[in-house]
């Protein structure tokens, strides 16, 4: 790790963080109320280093495997990081993923909430849990249908799960605030104070709108090559 490649972090760091809550102050919100997740899958240990030295301490993984594979490592050599898990879930990966991350944001179906239930009862640990909504009725995508919601955070309630709010990813090329807008509506008609919303692109608009937890990865690590 090079003097010029934290440099680099620190820049790209910081001109995310400062329009972050330059939105948050506009929106009448207080800029520590918003969580940056750096979105890390496919980064190599490497890649995340530098972000760590300029300061950022919350990142983002898609898959359960892949992070096993770098962040225990990188948890040991830097203390009070908090990994999330932001991909899709396989019930099968339950029990590594509430060993591995302090925050699950895809809960989305009642079998995932049975197994999540159960790793969390053997191993005592709890992972914060937001619900994903498939905010746009989007078949390829992940995420509990919006008319399912209320039976599936029963479920979750039922079975002790620390549910903290809701997470969304709008459907691609429109604009993003009406789907936000709902997310935040969903939301309070179920008494749930976080919302998981917003990435590179929108991730302003999300924050005008309420986002407690932005995604967002090209903008902190540049674009893929």
């Amino acid at each position: 790790m090079t003097v010029s490649t934290i440099d680099a972090a620190r820049e790209r760091l910081t001109l995310v963080r400062d329009t972050l809550d330059r939105t948050a102050l506009v929106a009448g919100r207080q800029p520590a109320d918003v969580t940056l997740i750096a979105i890390s899958k496919t980064q190599l240990a490497d890649a995340i280093t530098p972000l760590i030295a300029a300061g950022q301490r919350a990142f983002g993984e898609n898959r359960v495997q892949e992070a096993e594979g770098k962040w225990p490592a990188l948890q040991e050599a830097h203390p009070g990081l908090s990994l999330h898990m932001v991909g899709q879930l396989q019930s099968n990966k339950a029990e590594e993923a509430v060993a591995l991350f302090d925050v699950l944001h895809t809960v989305d179906r009642p079998s995932l909430v049975g197994a999540l239930a159960k790793a969390m009862d053997r191993s005592g640990r709890r992972p914060d849990c937001f619900v994903q909504v498939n905010i746009g009725n989007e078949a390829q995508k992940g995420g509990c249908p919006v008319t399912d919601l209320p039976a599936l955070l029963a479920e979750a309630r039922a079975a002790a799960l620390p549910l903290v709010g809701l997470m969304c990813v709008p459907p691609a090329d429109v604009e993003a605030a009406p789907y936000f807008a709902l997310l935040g509506k969903l939301a309070r008609d179920h008494g749930l104070p976080r919302l998981s919303m917003g990435m590179s692109q929108d991730y302003e608009t999300a924050v005008m709108l309420g986002a407690t937890h932005v995604r967002v990865g090209t903008a902190l690590f540049g674009a893929r090559g």
